[in-house]
């Protein structure tokens, strides 16, 4: 049945993309299938794939960046009240900021090239990452770590054995959210400053108005985007499922 659903959706995304086709013309995007068939000839271009590559690459680093920083921040945070009740609004409002406007930081501070577009990337994604450990520890049951320091663990293995089991589904949620904007602030660098990468390729073709690239790059970025946050969505699901059946 699930699969059924998402079957309409694609067939009814595609249908209105036909539709806002041939109502904008060929000047403003591609048809479903012109784009599918020049994503189709840039998959099959050896000159493409370095560029896939350097994202990916980038990407992956900027991910792992946030996701450990971001749970270290909100465990950190969440183990101490006072510095939970100072911390989260201070996260809540450097996750409010455009990041456009730290980039000439980033720079500054990285230079041109793969530490930038890394930086650059996990900025983005650190503090949905942290906002949710930090809720996740506050919404724990003040039973287990009470016990925990009954039984005198220090800080490391609480975090390890009490804090990180009983948080993770909502944590999860925080990944999800913040996959979705590292892999943003990963293109936005590569988009302002560098010379490779999918950024790169897309702000070359709005500079040279090239329809067709924009479009195939959207669409494989889109896929690219949807497949993974169904893949975490499916995971979280499984966690948040596993969590009630042990309750």
């Amino acid at each position: 049945m699930r699969s059924l659903r998402a079957a309409i959706l694609i067939a009814c995304v595609f249908a209105a993309w036909q539709l806002l086709f041939w109502y904008a013309g060929s000047n403003a995007l591609t048809s479903p299938l012109d784009t599918m068939a020049y994503l189709g000839e840039l998959l099959s271009s050896p000159r493409f794939y370095p560029h896939l590559i350097e994202t990916a690459k980038a990407f992956a680093a900027a991910l792992a960046i946030a996701i450990s920083a971001g749970i270290l921040i909100g465990f950190t945070l969440g183990l101490y009240r006072f510095a939970a009740d100072v911390g989260e609004p201070v996260l809540v409002a450097l996750y409010s900021i455009p990041k456009l406007t730290l980039y000439p930081i980033v720079l500054l501070a990285f230079g041109i090239g793969m530490p930038a577009k890394i930086a650059f990337g996990a900025i983005h994604g650190i503090m949905p990452i942290a906002i949710f450990a930090l809720g996740a520890v506050r919404n724990l049951n003040p039973v287990y770590l009470k016990a925990a320091r009954v039984m005198r663990l220090s800080p490391s293995r609480i975090a390890a054995r009490v804090l990180l089991p009983a948080a993770i589904p909502e944590i999860f949620t925080g990944i999800r959210i913040g996959f979705s904007l590292t892999l943003i602030g990963t293109l936005l660098g590569e988009m302002f400053a560098s010379q490779r990468g999918l950024g790169y390729l897309l702000i070359q073709a709005i500079g040279l108005h090239n329809v067709r690239m924009i479009m195939a790059l959207t669409l494989l970025l889109v896929v690219i985007a949807v497949t993974a946050s169904a893949l975490l969505l499916a995971v979280d699901r499984r966690l948040r499922r596993n969590m009630l059946g042990t309750n």
